[in-house]
């Protein structure tokens, strides 16, 4: 059985011809190691291989046939679901005017040879076809694989926040007996600190709920709200419960604009918690900020933190990579920055670190407007 994961190590050309000695000269000039062909003397064969064949990455079609000739083949081919996406090239003896090329273009071919063809000429388009093919091919792999992976964390996140759900009501209801309690009436500071836990569990149930709600969705399903990204950082440094010696600041530029806040959100608490996590200063220093591009809001989070060494820069982000980094070894599963990544890429930006090691690191990442 064909492995739909692997990307195509060959490349299928459908040549097109009705006479039997040009498709032999044709692959004569074309064959290599990696190449597989296929003929075809009249149109409708054409047709038949082509909704036969879906891994033809090219397709050399002769214009003058008797019967189908090869604009009415392209045409064809251009209409149905299977074969829109073929690259075709026109082969012809004939039809030299500008009209006639630009028929070509119009029925949908990529490019046009003219016979008798020049070898080099030929055999270059075609070794340009054939790396667009498998560029193509690699791409379709990689977001098959990037959609598997987002199915999975959203059942990940469904599960894991209808687990807390339940132990997470039971504690806010015993908060809200406790806060209530005579005895604690009697002492202030006993009472400040369990307003504050109810208050903070409260919100944290809330959010949790609204994940669960949101992981139910699929992407497209999924609100877009207008988030204000000051606020939406506020609350999540209130909620990380930052350790006295580190300060953090909070630019009160950050925008306000129209996008998916729980995906936001969770990239922003991962890469301040993390910043929290591993800072080793006695006066620790975390900065959120972000700067207006096209069509891009660039968000950071900058630390003052142990830094990361440059050739650990591109390995943290990979699934299962964990650095030398003392700190970061001993409780990191090498899971948390991959799941920002995707999520990041998901909306068609990009995340990348820069560091200095002993002095700190920001991390920077893409959003869409």
């Amino acid at each position: 059985m064909k492995n739909v994961n692997t990307a195509p190590k060959e490349f299928t050309i459908l040549l097109v011809d009705d006479k039997p000695e040009n498709i032999v000269s044709l692959e004569e000039i074309l064959a290599a190691p990696n190449r597989n062909f296929l003929h075809a003397y009249n149109g409708n064969d054409a047709l038949k291989l082509a909704l036969k064949h879906e891994q033809i990455g090219l397709i050399m079609l002769d214009v003058q046939m008797p019967g189908m000739d090869g604009y009415e083949v392209a045409r064809i081919l251009k209409t149905n679901a299977k074969t829109k996406e073929k690259a075709v090239i026109f082969v012809t003896a004939i039809n030299k005017e500008e009209q006639f090329i630009l028929k070509g273009f119009e029925e949908g071919a990529v490019d046009y040879l003219q016979k008798p063809l020049d070898v080099n000429v030929t055999k270059a388009k075609v070794n340009v076809f054939e790396k667009l093919y498998f560029s193509q091919q690699e791409l379709k792999l990689s977001l098959i694989e990037l959609e598997k992976v987002n199915k999975q964390l959203e059942r990940f996140v469904s599960v894991a926040s209808h687990d807390l759900k339940s132990p997470l009501a039971s504690v806010v209801t015993i908060l809200s007996i406790l806060k209530n309690h005579p005895v604690v009436n009697q002492h202030n500071d006993l009472q400040d600190s369990i307003d504050m836990v109810y208050m903070s569990s409260t919100h944290l149930a809330t959010m949790i709920e609204s994940i669960l709600r949101y992981s139910r969705q699929s992407l497209n399903e999924q609100e877009i709200e207008e988030v204000d990204t000051y606020e939406l950082v506020n609350q999540v440094v209130f909620l990380l419960f930052p350790p006295k010696h580190i300060s953090i600041t909070v630019s009160d530029s950050l925008p306000v604009f129209r996008t998916r806040k729980q995906k936001l959100q969770q990239v922003i608490q991962n890469l301040i918690s993390n910043a929290i996590k591993y800072n080793d200063k006695p006066a620790g220093k975390i900065e959120i900020g972000a700067t207006e591009k096209e069509d891009f809001y660039e968000f950071y989070v900058r630390d003052n933190g142990p830094g990361i060494r440059q050739v650990d820069e591109s390995r943290i982000f990979k699934l299962f990579e964990v650095t030398e980094n003392k700190a970061a070894s001993e409780s990191s599963t090498g899971v948390g920055l991959n799941i920002i990544k995707l999520l990041v890429e998901e909306q068609g930006g990009r995340i990348w670190v820069e560091s200095e090691p002993g002095s700190g690191s920001t991390f920077f990442f893409t959003w869409r407007k």
